[in-house]
């Protein structure tokens, strides 16, 4: 959910192993930022924003927040660029959509 002046954007992951990669992620950026590991997924927390992973049986749904469109680009950047070195065995790609 977005509050008001936010914008976020969404995005798919296609692979397999989605617990795997959002364990993954969150374990990566643990040290670095606000993280949260659920049954469902996960949750990364930036200063520039918010990402929430959720897992579902064909991949990975990435929903990103933030306050305004900067930030949400810098927030695709960073998640995107950490998916892809992850999962270059798979060749995993993101696509965001707004």
């Amino acid at each position: 959910m977005t509050s008001s002046g936010s914008v976020s954007t969404t995005a798919f992951v296609v692979t397999s192993r989605p617990e795997r990669y959002i364990k993954q992620l969150v374990s990566h950026f643990g040290n670095k930022v606000k993280t949260e590991l659920t049954d469902e997924g996960g949750r990364l927390e930036f200063d520039f924003g918010t990402c929430d992973l959720k897992a579902v049986p064909t991949g990975i749904e990435l929903i990103g927040t933030a306050e305004n469109p900067a930030q949400l680009e810098t927030l695709k950047d960073v998640v995107a660029r950490h998916v892809v070195r992850f999962g270059a065995n798979d060749q995993l790609s993101v696509s965001w959509t707004p």
